[in-house]
């Protein structure tokens, strides 16, 4: 676990390096050396490091769900029967191994996870409820928001 002593110190070309990467993470290394006023080797350099040093997890693909069928988003907050540890790494697991679960938050307050997933129609979500959020190890309830329009929605964080 790295701690803030060592937490990689970033330069202001560091963090134009990481703006212009998660805007189009396809930028070339010359199209990125360009954008940021630097050689294409001082600048692959710089990622290099971004990536050796655990700033850059990984490049990804960002898919539009609509485009592929999925036209409903849902949140759903949920309640496990006890908190003991078999059950938390049997659920956590669990939802690891199921690739509809698109994120799963472990949460402080009155609630324990909260889900984000998917779904084509009502049928869809339905059968995501039944047949794989409620079959989820020591669930004992959920509560379901559906989403109705996104205001906002970035994979960026602030640099």
């Amino acid at each position: 676990m790295r701690t803030d002593s060592q937490r990689p110190q970033l330069d202001a070309i560091d963090r134009q390096i990481l703006a212009a990467l998660q805007a189009d993470g396809r930028l070339s290394n010359v199209q990125l050396a360009e954008r940021v006023h630097l050689s294409p080797s001082a600048c692959l350099r710089r990622v290099k490091q971004l990536e050796e040093s655990g700033v850059i997890a990984q490049y990804v693909a960002l898919l539009n769900a609509k485009a592929l069928g999925q036209h409903g988003t849902c949140f759903s907050i949920i309640n496990l029967q006890t908190m003991n540890d078999a059950v938390l790494k049997a659920f956590e697991q669990a939802v690891r191994d199921e690739p509809e679960v698109l994120d799963c938050f472990y949460v402080a307050g009155s609630n324990d996870y909260l889900i984000r997933f998917s779904y084509r129609d009502a049928e869809d979500l339905e059968r995501f409820h039944t047949q794989v959020l409620m079959r989820l190890p020591g669930v004992e309830r959920s509560n379901s928001m559906l989403v109705l329009r996104t205001v906002k929605k970035t994979t960026a964080l602030p640099v």
